[in-house]
C-alpha cells in the first residue's frame, strides 16, 4: 500500500536576532526560522511560511533576514502552486509571513488563535491576516484535518498554539512549531513527564505542560521545532512486530 504521507521536508526561512531581554540569558541570540511542508497522497500542506515584513519598529528589534516564501520553497524542490493547504503554529510574523502569497488556500487555525490576532494590535502585523484571499478554516481543539495528519492543541507560548503530528510511513513525526523554543526545552519536559510516569517523583515537582503527555502517547519518532535545527528524538521507541 502506498503511504498516505510520502515526505516531510524542512523549508528555511531565514533568522532573526532576539534580543538578550527575550532569551532569559541577558544576552542576544540568533534564532532560525523554518516550516514543513508535507507531502500528503492529496497535495500539498505547508506548516509556516516564514518571517512577514511591513514593520520598521518589528525589523529594528529583531533584524530578521528574510528567505522570501517562493525562493525558501524552491530550494526544497517546491513551487508555490504545489501548496494545497497551509498551516501556522500560531500567527505571530515570524511564522506566517507567506501567508498572502497564498491567498485562496485553506488555512487551518485555531479559533481563540485568529481572534487574538485581529483583536490585539500588537500581537502580529495585521496584514499578514486579514489579506485579501484570506481562508481560514477554524478550529476548536483537536482535529484530524487530513487522514493520518492531526492538529494537536499546544498551548503556551500562545493560547491559540499548534501543533501538528503527522503518521508517516517510519513513525510519528510531530511539527511543533514554537510549543517549545528548542529540542533541549522540550527534553525538559518529556523527562518530567516519563519521571512521574514511572513514580520517581512527586507530582509535583517537576511540573510539565500537560500537552506533552498527548504527544508522547502518540510515541514519536522524532520531533522539529521552528526556531531550532536540533530534533528531538526518544531515548528508545517501542518496536511493533508484524
Amino acid at each position: 500500500m502506498t503511504p498516505i504521507v510520502g515526505s516531510i521536508r524542512r523549508i528555511d526561512f531565514g533568522y532573526f536576532v532576539r534580543p538578550g531581554s527575550e532569551t532569559g540569558t541577558g544576552k542576544p541570540r540568533v534564532e532560525c526560522v523554518l516550516g514543513y511542508a508535507v507531502q500528503h497522497s492529496t497535495g500539498l500542506l505547508l506548516f509556516d511560511t516564514g518571517l512577514g515584513q511591513g514593520d520598521a519598529a518589528v525589523d529594528t528589534h529583531y533584524r530578521p533576514v528574510r528567505r522570501p516564501l517562493p525562493d525558501a520553497l524552491l530550494l526544497a524542490g517546491i513551487v508555490l502552486d504545489d501548496v494545497r493547504w497551509v498551516a501556522n503554529c500560531h500567527l505571530h510574523f515570524d511564522h506566517c509571513g507567506g501567508n498572502p502569497a497564498l491567498a485562496g488556500r485553506p488555512i487551518f487555525v485555531q479559533s481563540c488563535e485568529l481572534q487574538q490576532a485581529r483583536s490585539d494590535t500588537d500581537y502580529t502585523l495585521p496584514s499578514l491576516v486579514d489579506f485579501n484571499g484570506a481562508l481560514y478554516h477554524e478550529m476548536e481543539g483537536e482535529t484530524e484535518i487530513l487522514p493520518d495528519v492531526l492538529v494537536i492543541p499546544t498551548p503556551g507560548h500562545t493560547d491559540g498554539h499548534q501543533a501538528i503530528a503527522v503518521r508517516a510511513a517510519d513513525g510519528t513525526v510531530v511539527l511543533a512549531g514554537q510549543a517549545h523554543d528548542s529540542a533541549f526545552d522540550y527534553t525538559t519536559d518529556q523527562l518530567a513527564w516519563r519521571a512521574q510516569q514511572e513514580k520517581s517523583v512527586d507530582d509535583a515537582a517537576l511540573p510539565y505542560r500537560p500537552w506533552v503527555e498527548r504527544l508522547q502517547k502518540l510515541d514519536p519518532a522524532r520531533i522539529v521545532f521552528a526556531h531550532d535545527q536540533a530534533v528531538w528524538e526518544p531515548a528508545s521507541r517501542r518496536i511493533s512486530k508484524a
